[in-house]
């Protein structure tokens, strides 16, 4: 009987490995720590809905002008720590944007150390959402 199995894992050795090496890859967000505040375009939809989260756009105010999520609050992320503009609620959810989501993710932190419980990168950020064909708004 344990022959049989030798023989099994010898003969298929190259399938065990694929295996482990797909296992290992999924793990490995989460074992490096990823960026479990980074969301999809869905859930931001339904955080945007349900909850009544605010989208914070940290992109310049000319790249804001250019294009931004249809009703999102514009605070470059030079000025967030000074903002006004920022909700007074700090357990509403927040999603925060930028072109791609570089400077979006950078914003979390800061808007962690303001008191902000509820803080989410949008992942892609403008140009997934974009992609997604959701409403986008010009300012002047």
């Amino acid at each position: 009987m344990a022959d049989t199995r030798v023989t099994f894992l010898l003969d298929n050795w190259y399938w065990i490995a694929a295996a482990l090496v797909s296992g290992g890859a999924l793990m490995w967000p989460m074992l490096k720590g990823g960026d479990a505040d980074a969301i999809g375009v869905t859930q931001a939809v339904q955080l945007i809905n349900r909850e009544k989260a605010v989208v914070i756009d940290v992109c310049t105010k000319d790249e804001y002008a250019a294009g931004h999520v249809a009703n999102s609050r514009n605070v470059p992320l030079a000025d967030l720590e000074s903002s006004k503009n920022l909700p007074t609620n700090k357990a509403l959810p927040l999603v925060v944007v930028c072109a791609t989501g570089t400077r979006a993710s950078r914003a979390i932190g800061t808007l962690t150390k303001l008191g902000h419980q509820r803080v989410h990168v949008l992942s892609g950020g403008l140009a997934a959402w974009r992609e997604a064909n959701l409403p986008v708004e010009k300012s002047a």
